[in-house]
């Protein structure tokens, strides 16, 4: 231990060896416990790097009879037989070519290697017949009936989401490995299936009618990633070392680290779930950065928000979503809501169960700004550093009240940013200086609600609040009269800051600012 501290298991992946390393492990062992004692087939959807691969590796540890990885865990007090099961853990993590032969000669590798483990003799070249001889052999073997684990199952399917044609075959050829699961339930201890999306049941695993989905089920809601308590309790030490990092006290560190990290919610219970990934960056680097999203933006977002026209300024404010859309097959969605939740861009802020409806929004900071980045290359233009560092004079000359300044470098900017093919709406302007303004992070507001309707913009400085309204192919006079009407510099009447209201007009024919005006100036 360095300072006292266990090692963090950043890119560990294996139970197996964060025990042995004595590395930092949040105790799951008593959701896995029952996981394993409760059901015979589950499948389970979390976002990437929310530590679904440890879990598999923890239920093979388990199932393999590894008391010796679990002492001083929650399970070591709840197993008592210790039976060892053979475990076949098939991983499709590494399967994103999008072709079948990349599928099938890293299929081969996986069995091939359980063979030799085993001593099964190779009876077919067929990845799906030699998978279901494993299972079927594997009890007159060990004496005991095998357990399937197979991670990432959809890593294959979302590399060919947008490709129909790629995506037939690819679900055509994930089905004939795993179709042979419900033949061989007499040679079956258990199955568990993760991935990050949910394809249809009917494509893939076609016979497993007995299958648990047990995403979105509260009992195991925590079962991935960190709750309050346990950042509080077992990860304490490191948010304490964190503190001298940044120079917080350990309120102002917890704070900050539920701001950028908190906020996912798996069920309707809405219990409050960290990105483990990025907690675990934060303790490694002293930083509070956007860690997950730097990760890498599926191409699947952006080609998700085109195909279906998606309006992500609504993310901010909330995005409905009723409860039959989340069991709609990925490949068949008519709305993306489910897709960006069970990735984790959104997550449920609200269930109203008369409805059975849930509100999605932005879980945290860190994800909103991932998204916002993300935005520029289709919204802005290809270069989100220029566009980045032209926003960062923007936000220089607000800091210093010239708000006519500010406006003016953004005119500038939008008129010199060449012509985009897909700006051909006014909502693509809308979006675009929603993106722009983003950018400016904590100074800006965006579609804040009031009694009488919702404000585009407020920006805030030290000394000053704009309460702005933006109107397209129309001018800043109408503006400001929405403005007064609708009685937007009410809510900060009582604030001491100085107040503005602020009308913007924008042309989509200039495709930049054409006035403003700013009272009082």
């Amino acid at each position: 231990m360095k300072n006292g501290l266990k090692p963090l298991p950043t890119g560990i992946q294996t139970f197996e060896k964060i025990r042995e390393g004595n590395y930092l492990y949040v105790d799951k062992t008593a959701l896995v416990y029952r996981l394993a004692n409760e059901h015979s087939y589950v499948f389970l959807s979390r976002p990437r790097r929310f530590g679904k691969s440890l879990l598999c590796s923890t239920l093979k540890s388990y199932f393999e009879g590894r008391r010796d990885l679990f002492e001083g865990l929650a399970m070591e007090s709840l197993e008592k037989e210790w039976r060892k099961h053979p475990v076949l853990l098939i991983s499709l993590a590494s399967m994103k070519e999008g072709t079948t032969e990349d599928f099938n000669a890293k299929i081969d590798i996986q069995l091939s290697r359980y063979e030799e483990q085993f001593g099964i003799k190779k009876t077919s070249e067929t990845p799906g017949a030699r998978f279901q001889n494993l299972i079927e052999q594997l009890p007159i073997k060990t004496g005991e009936k095998t357990v399937v684990i197979i991670d990432e199952y959809d890593a294959p399917l979302l590399a060919t989401l947008h490709e129909p044609e790629k995506l037939k075959e690819m679900r055509t050829t994930v089905r004939s490995l795993f179709g042979c699961l419900k033949d061989c339930d007499p040679w079956l201890r258990f199955v568990f299936i993760t991935g990050v999306s949910k394809f249809s049941q009917v494509s893939i695993f076609s016979e497993l009618n007995n299958l648990d989905k047990v995403t979105m089920m509260p009992r195991y809601s925590t079962l991935c990633g960190i709750t309050q308590e346990e950042l509080e309790t077992q990860m304490r030490p490191w948010v304490e070392h964190l503190t001298a990092d940044l120079g917080l006290s350990i309120e102002e560190a917890l704070l900050r680290l539920k701001r950028n990290y908190d906020g996912y919610h798996f069920a309707d219970d809405l219990k409050d779930i960290y990105n483990p990934y990025s907690l675990l960056q934060a303790f490694k680097w002293g930083r509070t950065n956007d860690f997950w999203f730097d990760t890498g933006t599926p191409s699947s977002l952006l080609n998700m928000i085109e195909k279906f026209g998606t309006q992500v300024m609504d993310f901010d404010d909330g995005r409905l979503c009723e409860a039959y859309e989340f069991d709609a097959p990925t490949e068949k969605m008519t709305t993306p809501m489910p897709f960006f939740y069970q990735s984790g861009y959104l997550t449920i802020k609200s269930y109203e169960p008369d409805t059975e409806s849930y509100t999605l929004r932005y879980p945290n900071r860190e994800v909103r700004n991932g998204m916002i980045y993300a935005l520029i290359p289709y919204y802005v233009e290809s270069d989100p550093i220029h566009a980045r560092n032209i926003v960062a004079d923007v936000y220089h000359a607000i800091r210093r009240d010239n708000l006519n300044e500010a406006l003016q470098t953004l005119k500038a900017y939008l008129a010199s940013i060449p012509y985009a093919e897909n700006a051909n709406s006014e909502g693509h302007y809308q979006t675009m200086l929603y993106v722009v303004f983003s950018l400016l992070g904590r100074y800006v507001q965006q579609e804040v609600r009031t009694a009488k309707g919702r404000i585009d913009m407020v920006l805030y400085t030290p000394t000053d609040i704009y309460v702005m309204e933006l109107k397209i192919d129309k001018t800043a006079d109408e503006a400001l009269k929405q403005i007064d009407t609708k009685e937007y510099l009410l809510p900060y009447t009582l604030d001491d800051r100085r107040l503005h209201k602020v009308g913007i007009a924008f042309s989509t024919e200039a495709r930049t600012l054409t006035e403003w005006k700013i009272y009082p100036n």
